[in-house]
């Protein structure tokens, strides 16, 4: 099994770093030998560092982490209010937004939040868990 690792994307408050962030996203995991969670953690890292550009004025980062058979998969932004809680997919279906949010807490084992400074700036960290099975 790969050691632990962790990597840091600093990015702009740019929608054009969503892209950015998924490609890097799956060269990391190409390269640790952690291809078949790629798609999972692509769509999880899309919605994480989209809620983090367009929610929020200031920079962000994408955190990507591999310790005890778990990738963890983080966006920070300089907001320090907590995130919506995810809503169900099934009471979705028709709404205009939320959907994003439910579907990656459909597909994380764990996500969470938590408030944590970056670059002198207050915000917070909103995280999900993928298990290796």
């Amino acid at each position: 099994m790969p050691e632990s690792w962790e990597y840091c994307l600093s990015i702009p408050n740019d929608p054009r770093a969503v892209p950015v962030c998924r490609r890097t996203l799956r060269l990391i995991l190409t390269m640790h030998g952690l291809i078949r969670l790629a798609d999972t953690a692509e769509l999880i890292a899309s919605e994480l560092v989209s809620n983090a550009v367009l929610h929020t004025k200031g920079p962000a980062d994408l955190r990507v982490r591999w310790a005890d058979d778990v990738l963890r998969v983080g966006a920070w932004d300089a907001d320090p209010a907590p995130p919506r809680p995810p809503g169900r997919l099934e009471e979705l279906t028709d709404a205009e937004n939320g959907r994003g949010m439910a579907l990656t807490r459909a597909c994380a084992d764990l996500w969470g939040w938590q408030p944590l400074s970056r670059h002198g700036s207050r915000g917070k960290y909103v995280w999900c868990d993928l298990g290796a099975v």
